[in-house]
């Protein structure tokens, strides 16, 4: 297991990041998981039954400092690393004209700075192992809907992942958008309830995910807009 690959997974320890981490262990890999909570995180750990290959690291995916720890932290146990999947968010459901201004900075600061601050923590790791940039969007980030700013944070994270395609593919890595559209996550906590019609589970989203990931040397998936059927937007 010593050279099996490695991912870091921000927002790891529920809803889509959980499920992709499961996936990878089950496939042999080794993965770390961030979190801002560390109760939700030791109980995924449990729940999986602390296999040897799970590292869980408390830290604010919005934070430099605390992002590039997870990096080092991530290399100094398994040696390597070979995927990022900035899997962080959270949302306010509330509009540009009527929300509450009080939680857009954290909103922003997680959405939009957040995958920017995993790339350059991780950049120069994933050029030796010529790996992988997965940044979860959303459908949110194609499709203009009234007022909605976590969309807005959506669309920045859509042009990230091209700009930083141009950069980086040079490097031999590849950067992989994954576009959702409604999960059945913790997502919706916030919100009060699940939105109406047929959800994805995070395990279907995590499919996506894991296929991207594990494409051939020298194959680059860009951009994958996965939703359920009956989703008209």
């Amino acid at each position: 297991m010593t050279d099996s690959p490695v991912a870091l997974i921000t927002g790891g320890g529920s809803g889509i990041g959980a499920a992709v981490a499961r996936q990878l262990l089950g496939a042999g890999q080794r993965v770390a998981v961030t979190g801002r909570g560390e109760a939700r995180l030791r109980g995924f750990a449990e729940e999986l039954g602390d296999p040897e290959g799970l590292l869980t690291i408390s830290g604010n995916a919005g934070e430099y400092d605390e992002v590039r720890a997870a990096v080092e932290a991530t290399i100094k146990e398994f040696g390597r690393l070979d995927t990022v999947v900035a899997n962080a968010g959270v949302a306010t459901h509330d509009s540009v004209a009527e929300g509450d201004p009080a939680g857009w900075t954290e909103m922003v600061l997680t959405n939009v700075l957040g995958p920017a601050l995993l790339i350059r923590a991780s950049i120069d790791a994933l050029k030796e192992t010529r790996g992988r940039i997965v940044l979860v969007g959303s459908v949110a980030g194609f499709v203009p809907t009234p007022g909605n700013i976590y969309g807005a944070t959506k669309w920045a994270v859509t042009g990230l992942a091209e700009n930083t395609r141009r950069q980086v593919t040079e490097w031999g890595v590849g950067v992989t958008l994954i576009a959702p559209g409604r999960v059945e996550t913790p997502f919706w906590d916030s919100y009060g309830s699940l939105p109406p019609g047929h959800l994805l589970t995070a395990d279907q989203i995590a499919d996506s995910v894991v296929w991207a990931i594990r494409q051939p040397e020298g194959v680059d998936i860009n951009t994958v807009v996965v939703r359920p059927i009956g989703q008209p937007n």
